[in-house]
């Protein structure tokens, strides 16, 4: 039930926090555009995320 209340909270900051947040347009993100292909690559915002979550995981392992 705890990794799915996690799951739920995740998801939520993920809708709803484009209007509160900048996820995924951070300074360092890859974005570009030819013509009418874009390719974006969020990779601070994913480094962010991953150093959150490893942290969150080790408290509650402990």
């Amino acid at each position: 039930m705890l990794f799915g209340l996690i799951l739920l909270v995740a998801g939520a900051i993920f809708h709803f926090g484009g209007k509160f947040l900048s996820l995924g347009r951070l300074p360092g993100d890859i974005h570009m555009e030819w013509g009418n292909f874009s390719f974006h690559f969020p990779i601070v915002t994913s480094i962010i995320l991953s150093i959150i979550l490893t942290i969150i995981l080790n408290l509650i392992s402990r």
